[in-house]
């Protein structure tokens, strides 16, 4: 089976390494997927998207990302985000202060990474 080697990567920490079978990202142009095998590509995250990781072995990863870049080259995709965090880390309660569009933007993209885990 065909793999591709992943790298999920915020500015605060490395969250995810491995080999991969897809990698999903929403981009400034739109969604992308990404199979081993893919040409060369270079683009901008989405201000409030969702990288979903389908690992070779375990279960599927989602995380909320905030800006940032996708980079695609080989057999290696690196997503290198502002900002990231794990659905299953994202507290569902948590308020955000609205006179800060960060807060709102990084509550948005998080509400989209517990929609697309099922977790919502």
């Amino acid at each position: 089976m065909a793999e591709i080697t992943a790298h999920l990567v915020s500015v605060e920490r490395m969250l995810w390494s491995g080999e991969a079978k897809i990698v999903t990202a929403q981009t400034s142009e739109g969604e992308i997927g990404v199979l081993p095998g893919h040409e060369p590509f270079l683009g901008q995250l989405k201000e409030n998207g969702v990288v979903t990781i389908t690992p070779v072995d375990g279960d599927k990863i989602v995380a909320a990302v905030q800006g940032g870049f996708v980079s695609v080259t080989g057999d290696k995709v690196t997503i290198l985000a502002d900002y990231a965090i794990f659905a299953d880390e994202v507290d569902s309660n948590q308020e955000f202060d609205e006179e800060d569009p960060t807060s709102k933007a990084r509550h948005d993209a998080e509400q989209a990474a517990l929609r697309r885990s099922g977790n919502a």
